[in-house]
Order: structure tokens, then C-alpha cells, then sequence
């Protein structure tokens, strides 16, 4: 097991010492709890999905923009040892980014690994970057560029082309919810995920932003009820959060409920970006939040570190508050 400080040690060198095979993590099976962060480096908008009885994690490597030019990987059978899968895809494959490879979010279909992600951080319309599609055969990779182009390159409804989410609904539709700069857009993807098919009302893009959404959006299905999530605040302050609201579709109306995840100022600080898990043995409804947050010893920006704590419902259907732990969730392999 690593020490505190050889863990510090390897989150302050940014991990330099990758190699193109896949490395442990966190490798002493006699750990009973996940701890957090779950694995180490500066990484943030955790997407967490289950794939092959596997936990996987797809996070943005959490540095200056310019420096964002890949993405790593993480699978766990259990929540608690991780196996590191490293740049899984980076701009030398997608020729079209240069910076700025934000958080992934990824789906399976017909045996392919669909990996949407943003590049760029475009400003308008004029700039080149957006929303793009990476393919491969594995979820580790390694990934290529699907379309050759970005699949949104610009501003609809005042959506900033990024914080992509794909969201396959129980109809088997899938959509790309999607946007930054407090607006959030619903696009109904293309059986191929070559693009998008028009809405009953000629309309592309259907805006469904909520009251208090800035960015990072997450839905999920529980009990018939579409639960529509995203991060509010400004992402390098101590204000960031997740907030949800609730519908009976994925168009809404969404109206806010209230904050589930915040800081602790005695645990970390600019709790926000999420993910949620269900745990898929047989009907379980064990959930699980991933999501980044700050060191109380950091004050750079991207310091941020990748976290998983339980997610409870009360009776009525709403989400508790979420308690951030150092301690983390227990193992759990996937039966």
C-alpha cells in the first residue's frame, strides 16, 4: 500500500511515469474501503458506467488547458481496486482537437465503445472544436476519431458545445444532452451517431435548462421518474455543487429541487461534476455519486481529485444529501 506521501508525491508529478499498458491503482487487496480520492492524479468530471461486470471511470486529466490533450481510463471489479488504463485517446487520433479534452462520457452499441467528449473550450462560432465522437472495440481503447470533424461545432440556444452526456432512454432512443455557459440542450442522436434527428417540431436542439444550471449535466431512471442532474457554481471555487430536479420525460419541465452535493469544509472543498452508478446486480437499487472535488491543502484550479460516496433515496423519491467521505464506499464486486 503507498504511503500518504508517495501518493502525494505521484499526484504532484501528474503521473508522469504512464506507460501504454494498463497499471494498478490501487493494488492491496486486503482494502476494505474505496478511500478518497479512489485513485491518484488530478482528474475531474468523473463519468462512472458498468461495463463487462466491471466499474469503469472516464474522468478529464485535470490540468491546463493546453496540457488536456488526452484521456485516462479506470476499471474496478469491486470499487476499491482500481486498474489504470492510460491515454486511451489523445489529439494525435482526433486531429481536429488541440486542447482542452473535456469530460467524456461514453456508451455501448452493437459491440462499439462510442466515447463523446469536448475539445477546444470554443469561444463562437468561428473557432474549430465542439462536441466529437471517438470509436473503438474495448472500453479501454484505444479510441479513434469517428466522424473526422466535431459532431456540434457551434452555439445553439447559447449552449457552449461542451459537458456532453449520452443518455440512453428505456424506448431505446439514444440523446446527447449537452452545454456549458447556463444552458443545457436535448438532441436526439441518429441510430449511427453520425448526427442528429430533427424533433416533431422540425427543431434539432430543445433547450430543458433548469433554474441554477451552469454546466455538467446527468440523467438517470429510477422508478419510472427521469432524474435530470448538474453542477452549479463556478468550477475552481469552494460554491461548486450538484443540484437535480425531477419529470415524468427527459424534455421536463425540470423544475430545481435542491442542492445533493456540496463541500465539507472538514473533508475537501468544490464537490460538483457528477456521475451516478446503480449497481446492475439483478434489481438492486444501490447507487453510487462520482464526482470531483479540491483538497483542503490545494488552491490551484486543477487539483481536483476523483471521488465515489453512496447515493440513497428517501421515500417520497428524493435524493438525500450526499455525505463526502475520506473513507469512501465499501467493495462491492458486481454479481
Amino acid at each position: 500500500m503507498q504511503s500518504l506521501a508517495q501518493r502525494t508525491l505521484i499526484a504532484l508529478l501528474g503521473l508522469t511515469t504512464l506507460t501504454a499498458t494498463a497499471q494498478t491503482a490501487s493494488p492491496s487487496a486486503t482494502k476494505t474501503t474505496a478511500g478518497n480520492p479512489v485513485f491518484p492524479g488530478w482528474y475531474a468530471d468523473p463519468e462512472g458506467i458498468v461495463f463487462n461486470k466491471q466499474y469503469w471511470i472516464y474522468p478529464t486529466y485535470s490540468a491546463p488547458y493546453n496540457q488536456q490533450v488526452f484521456m485516462d481510463a479506470f476499471s474496478s471489479p469491486d470499487l476499491v481496486t482500481w486498474t489504470k488504463h492510460p491515454r486511451i485517446v489523445d489529439t494525435t487520433s482526433i486531429k481536429w482537437a488541440k486542447r482542452a479534452m473535456w469530460a467524456p462520457s461514453i456508451t455501448e452499441k452493437g459491440g462499439k465503445y462510442y466515447l463523446f467528449f469536448g475539445a477546444n473550450d470554443i469561444q463562437n462560432d468561428q473557432e474549430r472544436g465542439g462536441i466529437g465522437v471517438a470509436v473503438a472495440d474495448k472500453p479501454e481503447g484505444p479510441f479513434r476519431d469517428y466522424l473526422g470533424k466535431p459532431l456540434i461545432d457551434k452555439f445553439h440556444n447559447g449552449a457552449q458545445p461542451i459537458d456532453q452526456f449520452v443518455f440512453h432512454d428505456k424506448d431505446g432512443q439514444y440523446y446527447l444532452i449537452y452545454g456549458g455557459w447556463r444552458h443545457c440542450n436535448i438532441a436526439k442522436l441518429k441510430p449511427d451517431f453520425t448526427g442528429f434527428l430533427p424533433f416533431p417540431d422540425g427543431k434539432t436542439f430543445h433547450e430543458i435548462t433548469p433554474e441554477g444550471y451552469v454546466e455538467g449535466p446527468f440523467m438517470f431512471i429510477r422508478n419510472g421518474k427521469y432524474y435530470f442532474m448538474w453542477s452549479e457554481g463556478g468550477w475552481t471555487g469552494p460554491d461548486y455543487s450538484v443540484a437535480y430536479a425531477v419529470a415524468d420525460s427527459p424534455f421536463g419541465p425540470f423544475k430545481r429541487v435542491g442542492k445533493i452535493l456540496q463541500q465539507d469544509p472538514t473533508v475537501a472543498r468544490g464537490a460538483g461534476h457528477h456521475s451516478v452508478i446503480q449497481v446492475p446486480s439483478g434489481s438492486t437499487d444501490d447507487w453510487y455519486i462520482v464526482y470531483h472535488r479540491r483538497p483542503l491543502t490545494e488552491t490551484d484550479g486543477n487539483h481536483r481529485e476523483t471521488c465515489i460516496d453512496r447515493m440513497e433515496f428517501a421515500a417520497d423519491g428524493s435524493i438525500k444529501p450526499v455525505k463526502i467521505t475520506k473513507e469512501g464506499v465499501s467493495r462491492r464486486p458486481i454479481r
